[in-house]
């Protein structure tokens, strides 16, 4: 039988919580035997939620945690001083080695600081990028950085694409991942001063599939399995792409009802048309890792609900399996070895 994957689970982040995190880790654990959950939070309050389902006890353990961080908190001030919240509880338990990854819907700035703060960075890594995979017509690609640097410098990207690339091959199973940098045009001579000092550094490596440039418009089409981005214009794409995607959603379904005839045409293209939007669906992919620490940290979105909840802790488990800090730390002593 293979490794439990120990996850620590933030009950009281997110715009939902803690109902829907803890309906998230029951269905998690009904999903696979290869989890164990620690559910950090107000111990009665998170009892509470959880007597409302019936689940192997044995799989989920409530650990106490008195306060929260809430989402308008600043973030170095707030994992400071509320030492018993359950962000900074659900990280140490990573940092102790009690569990393998903490997933947290809560507030983003302190999920960040508290990952390099607590947790720590893996030796070589100068920036930890946050990790998205976002639906394109070819399956997914990973869009890094999404919100966690915006002012990058070039190392910073090579490290991205690095990360990324190994992300991509050994979670998701792209083999040799293409890789391209953000930019405003094809040509290698576009972008800004960041862009073209990265660009050529990207180019000679050896160990990715560097493509070149992509446009935001090439996207969603999926010419790219990994985006690198500083995290400025990678949050923009992001955030576009998630409102977007909702609106055109629901126009479509607004415009299947708007008629007796297009209710009829719904109805025999409904089985079809629901597999497709499941596809774009956001909550089908999990949350966004903060590649690069030494332990997993996960961000899912703060509206996150039980599906993505429950997805993002399956991801953790391989994450843990196929070693994925491992591969990263292989790679960055590699680098230095190197003197690259």
């Amino acid at each position: 039988m293979s490794e439990i994957t120990g996850v620590a689970l933030d009950a009281m982040g997110g715009d939902h919580a803690p109902a829907e995190m803890v309906k998230g880790a029951v269905d998690a654990i009904n999903k696979s035997k290869q989890v164990k959950i620690f559910l950090v939070g107000r111990e009665e309050t998170v009892q509470s939620e959880l007597e409302k389902y019936t689940y192997d006890k044995d799989r989920i353990q409530i650990v106490n945690a008195t306060e929260v961080i809430e989402t308008a908190e600043p973030p170095v001030n707030a994992v400071r001083r509320k030492k018993d919240s359950s962000i900074v509880v659900g990280m140490k338990l990573v940092k102790s080695g009690e569990a393998d990854a903490f997933v947290s819907a809560g507030n983003s700035g302190a999920i960040l600081v508290g990952g390099q703060t607590l947790i720590g960075r893996i030796k070589g890594i100068e920036r930890p990028p946050l990790a998205p995979l976002i639906p394109t017509a070819k399956g997914v690609s990973l869009l890094l950085d999404c919100g966690a640097n915006v002012d990058a410098r070039p190392s910073h990207l090579v490290q991205f694409a690095k990360m990324g690339s190994i992300y991509m091959e050994h979670v998701i199973g792209v083999k040799k991942p293409k890789v391209a940098i953000v930019n405003i045009g094809a040509e290698e001579e576009k972008g800004n001063a960041l862009v073209k000092e990265t660009f050529p550094l990207l180019k000679k490596l050896t160990d990715i599939h560097f493509t070149g440039s992509i446009e935001a418009r090439d996207i969603p089409y999926g010419k790219a399995d990994v985006i690198v981005s500083e995290a400025f214009a990678g949050n923009v794409i992001l955030k576009l792409y998630e409102g977007l995607g909702a609106v055109l959603i629901g126009k479509i379904k607004e415009g299947m009802m708007s008629t007796l005839r297009s209710k009829i045409g719904a109805l025999l293209v409904k089985p079809a048309l629901k597999e497709t939007l499941k596809q774009f669906d956001a909550t089908e992919y999990g949350g966004a890792p903060l590649l690069g620490l030494r332990g997993l940290v996960v961000k899912t979105h703060g509206s996150a609900k039980a599906k993505e909840i429950s997805n993002s802790i399956i991801q953790c488990i391989t994450f843990k399996e196929q070693q994925i800090n491992e591969k990263i730390m292989t790679c960055i002593q590699t680098e230095s070895g190197s003197g690259e």
